[in-house]
């Protein structure tokens, strides 16, 4: 449809329209629902055209960025989708080391833009998540332990509210807004506009990963849990599971982002963990890092895990973790990969209480994921993950609200409570109720309106 006919700079897209099924298609290829409309928005005004027509018509609003959220919030069924994939600018201002993103901006268009100028900020680890969704529920990536979380680098936000209104959240404006937006999801509004703080990065990394036979790995492990305790801000330890040709392997090592020959002073240590049954050390450039980890099937994988953050990694938690949730060693097919990545550094250096993102004492976030293509093992692969994080559970100590899972968010409010604190949690709800009383915008990690 024209922008004539809808009033829209962007597009209306409804069933039948081409671009319709595209649009509607996000990372989880178990997602197949279909919006009464989709409109693609091409600003802040279509955004405020697109909430007031959606209540007019009584219709369910779903947000869509990068469309990664495994539950596929993105997507409401007969609802409608406002797709802010056509807002992907981003503006640099190299001199004062700032950032301008629209709200459907990618990672890999931030990181391409600032990288031009060997800056960057926090973002996550796969080039096409969205910006907006990763920001909103904190941020964790590469640059972490050097310069905290995404949302610790956010200097302003623009968003739109549920009554259709345009406002501006940072320390002295709305701050109350700011603080929430800084870790509380997609609850408030649907934000059009990002500001963040650059840092001067360069744009070289090393990347060391060791692997060992799983049966062979616990002293491994604890060797590098106890080197990741002291290792330097510019390291983020990796641990990974996963089945191999013969048999399971667990890969240990650390990504660096600054100069290799800093880095490499940590293989001497890394090496004598044991002896390893293969072994990779590459340099990759900044941006070949943050691309290293997309998705070759890109949107065609059904997908499912389980996730929790870890204050402590003792012998017996390293035990569950190399067994997947699994009764044994073996190389059962359906397992799901399993891996952790390393908090601390400047993440805990945030005062606990300056935003809504929570666990700042973090030591490791575990991740349980399966992917695969026949719907006749969606029960199989979900139980498998589930049972890979119920493993871990004893030693978890919340979750990132970002990993949440639909069977996790269905349990009312007992989910959001793993992810906040309560005096947190009171305070996203008041927030919440002041900006959103009727919950227009509940499909996401939904913090309920007081009533």
């Amino acid at each position: 449809m024209t922008t004539t006919a809808t009033g829209f700079d962007g597009r209306l897209l409804t069933p039948g329209d081409i671009g319709y099924d595209a649009a509607r298609t996000v990372w989880n290829a178990m997602v197949d629902r279909y919006p009464r409309m989709i409109v693609r928005a091409a600003g802040a005004a279509d955004v405020v055209a697109a909430v007031r027509m959606a209540r007019e018509l009584d219709l369910e609003i779903g947000v869509r960025c990068g469309g990664h959220n495994v539950a596929g919030f993105a997507v409401p069924d007969g609802g409608l989708m406002i797709d802010l994939t056509l807002m992907g600018g981003v503006r640099i201002d190299p001199v004062r080391r700032r950032a301008r993103v629209q709200g459907g901006a990618l990672l890999g268009s931030l990181d391409l833009a600032s990288q031009a100028y060997g800056l960057a900020t926090t973002a996550g680890n796969v080039s096409h998540t969205g910006v907006g969704g990763l920001t909103l529920g904190g941020g964790m990536g590469w640059l972490a332990r050097q310069h905290g979380l995404a949302c610790d680098n956010v200097i302003s936000y623009t968003m739109v509210t549920a009554e259709g209104d345009v406002v501006t959240a940072s320390r002295t404006e709305n701050p109350d807004l700011f603080w929430g937006l800084r870790g509380g999801g997609g609850n408030f509004g649907i934000v059009t506009e990002f500001e963040f703080q650059l840092h001067r990065t360069g744009t070289r990394t090393l990347v060391a990963e060791f692997d060992f036979r799983a049966e062979d790995a616990v002293p491994v492990v604890e060797g590098w849990r106890d080197l990741n305790a002291v290792a330097p801000r510019q390291a983020t330890f990796t641990a990974d599971v996963g089945s191999g040709p013969a048999g399971p392997i667990a890969t240990v090592g650390f990504v660096w982002v600054g100069d290799p020959a800093e880095g490499s002073r940590l293989l001497p240590e890394m090496r004598g963990l044991g002896r390893p049954i293969g072994s990779r050390v590459t340099t990759p450039s900044y941006l070949e890092l943050q691309r290293r980890d997309d998705s070759t099937g890109g949107h065609t994988y059904r997908r499912y895990s389980k996730a929790h953050y870890l204050r402590r990694f003792p012998t017996a938690a390293i035990e569950a973790f190399l067994l997947r949730g699994g009764a044994d060693l073996s190389a059962n097919p359906y397992l799901p990969s399993v891996g952790l990545q390393a908090h601390g550094g400047a993440i805990a250096d945030v005062p606990e209480a300056d935003a809504a993102f929570s666990h700042r004492g973090t030591m490791f976030e575990f991740g349980a994921g399966a992917r695969w293509t026949d719907p006749a093992e969606d029960d199989t692969r979900m139980g498998a993950a589930r049972a890979a994080g119920a493993s871990l559970e004893p030693y978890a100590s919340g979750v990132y609200v970002n990993s949440l899972t639909v069977d996790e968010l269905a349990d009312g409010r007992r989910g959001v409570e793993r992810a906040y604190s309560a005096a947190k949690l009171a305070r996203l709800t008041a927030l919440k109720t002041a900006y959103d009383p009727a919950n227009v915008f509940h499909l996401n990690q939904n913090i309920p309106p007081a009533h």
